[in-house]
């Protein structure tokens, strides 16, 4: 896949992050409407029944705060994922969920852990890591501006306040660093240029042609004629009409 194919807009790359959010809310509003608690369905560690949180826990939330707090940056970064890293972004979703929720399982708290906190954090360190690891200048920026915007986020992988899965944060930064790494070679090169290539030999560039040893402009240059080629003369006559 070319580079430009990468980085070319479709209408998925809203539909999917808009779809994704949409579900969470319509959970959110079942649960309100008719009186559910669905927090029973979150990850609770090192229990049988507590692994289907693995799959459902990134849809359920606690209360309108926490839908809301997680709403805008799973929507945000969900659509640079669809937008700069479309060919693997489904699966960076998909194995992301079941990764972190798994991790999540595995060192979390007695306690049910809910919520699509998980996720955004996945999210966070892959476009973090991935940019850096790319070397591209628009996947670099963006990294930046995930520093810029969600940056202060890396406190809350750590048990600082109480009631906030730190274990389910800590889950997604490093299942988002691993699939950095897994997905390295999957990315848009950045383009190299004529004399970035390894053949490049600056005797034979048109443009360096133009130029003297002393770096002097040549405001003409004599065509080169093999040898045994005839040399074409064009001779034209003025017009006397």
């Amino acid at each position: 896949m070319k580079e430009h194919d990468h980085f070319k807009f479709s209408t998925g790359i809203i539909a999917y992050p808009v779809f994704f959010v949409l579900i969470i809310w319509l959970v959110f509003w079942f649960e309100v409407r008719f009186g559910f608690n669905f927090s029973r369905y979150g990850v609770h560690p090192q229990t049988f029944k507590g692994l289907r949180g693995v799959i459902f826990s990134p849809f359920i939330h606690g209360n309108i705060q926490h839908i809301y707090h997680n709403t805008i940056p799973l929507f945000v970064l969900s659509m640079a994922l669809f937008y700069f890293y479309r060919p693997i972004a489904w699966r960076v979703i998909l194995y992301g969920i079941l990764l972190s929720g798994f991790l999540t399982w595995c060192i979390g708290r007695s306690s049910y852990h809910i919520g699509a906190s998980g996720l955004i954090y996945v999210l966070v360190s892959f476009t973090f890591f991935k940019g850096v690891f790319a070397k591209h200048y628009r996947l670099i920026a963006l990294s930046l501006l995930v520093v810029f915007l969600y940056g202060s986020t890396i406190w809350y992988t750590l048990p600082i306040e109480e009631g906030i899965s730190w274990e389910g944060h800590m889950s997604g930064l490093i299942t988002g660093l691993l699939f950095a790494l897994f997905f390295r070679k999957q990315v848009a090169k950045p383009k190299k240029y004529i004399w970035q290539q390894e053949n490049y030999n600056e005797d034979d560039d048109p443009f360096l042609k133009h130029f003297d040893e002393n770096g002097n402009f040549i405001e003409s240059i004599e065509p080169e004629v093999e040898k045994g080629q005839p040399t074409i003369n064009y001779t034209y006559k003025e017009n006397k009409d």
